[in-house]
């Protein structure tokens, strides 16, 4: 409710931000697209398949953690001045549901990438009682999360996102739909192959069972046939209970886990809790919702993050 009239709030703000900068031209000089894509997955998908044809800006900043983000005015009028925007779903972006309150979506089209895929339910666990009522409004807002948003996390689904991306902007722009396509296959062959590596690493396992911060890997898991264990649920900022804490200390103690992963751009107090209490290590598993101004400085891709996932996942996988 809350985040509904915030961006009902900024609708005028909106408004007068687009109206100082290019009276509607998007396009730079060049004719480029301009495309506007959420978080880091997004923009590296939505890149991959525009190639030279325009330039792809991330919405969300480095470092961010996009289950808190709440889009400012400026953000908005960003969106607004964009030809394309990407974003992954409702289930994540929540804010995106009114969106079309404060954008032109005749103006600027708004690819849902993850549309042609059915999310499942997210893995949720109890809370403290003062939690309670923060659930209760954090639901008002829009983070119900009922639905499960972290497909990415599986390459074949990433494949099918990279692939909605492709046809929509093709409808929007025919004219360059063979470089679109060509552009994409090429991405596409890559995730291919990220699959198949983790296919082969996964086949003959004996545990297939895993510890994490947050339930973000279903999707994954699912793909080859292993079992998440969370600490909470789909959202990160979830605290579990001390009944929950003790029943994954009995959890780790019973399956002798010897690996409880954590993430780099959330707080990993519960993980570290756990992790003295039981004695195991702790071993980072990026769910990929964002990635550090210095990790992409530094070269890392999409690819390259899940094939770290992949070999920290052997460590508990075998």
């Amino acid at each position: 409710m809350k985040k509904a009239l915030f961006l009902l709030a900024a609708v005028a703000a909106t408004g007068l931000l687009a109206a100082c900068g290019n009276q509607g031209e998007s396009n730079d000089a060049d004719g480029k697209i301009q495309v506007m894509a959420t978080f880091y997955p997004m923009y590296e998908f939505t890149k991959e398949v525009v190639g030279d044809k325009g330039d792809v800006e991330l919405l969300i900043p480095a470092g961010t953690e996009p289950h808190d983000f709440e889009p400012s005015a400026k953000d908005l009028a960003k969106i607004s001045d964009s030809d394309v925007f990407v974003y992954n779903n409702a289930a994540f972006e929540t804010w995106t549901e009114h969106l079309s309150d404060s954008v032109d979506t005749e103006k600027t089209t708004m690819i849902e990438a993850s549309k042609h895929i059915d999310l499942m339910e997210g893995q949720a666990h109890d809370h403290e009682e003062a939690h309670d009522h923060e659930a209760e409004d954090h639901a008002e807002e829009g983070h119900d999360h009922a639905l499960d948003p972290h497909v990415w996390l599986d390459p074949v689904l990433a494949a099918k996102e990279v692939e909605t991306i492709r046809d929509d902007l093709s409808k929007k722009y025919p004219e360059d739909k063979e470089a679109f396509e060509k552009n994409a296959a090429a991405y596409i062959e890559k995730l291919n192959s990220l699959d198949e590596q983790y296919r082969a690493t996964f086949a003959d396992a004996a545990n297939k069972t895993f510890v994490t911060q947050h339930a973000a890997f279903g999707y994954l898991a699912n793909r080859y046939g292993l079992t998440q264990e969370s600490i909470s649920g789909v959202s990160p900022d979830q605290e579990p209970s001390p009944s929950r804490l003790s029943e994954l200390k009995h959890f780790v103690d019973e399956h002798q886990t010897k690996v409880i992963y954590f993430e780099e751009n959330a707080s990993s107090k519960v993980a570290e809790t756990l992790s003295k209490e039981t004695g195991v290590k702790l071993e980072v598993l990026n769910p990929l919702e964002s990635l550090t101004e210095k990790q992409i400085d530094a070269g890392e891709t999409y690819l390259s993050v899940m094939e770290d996932n992949l070999k920290a996942l052997e460590e508990s996988i075998n």
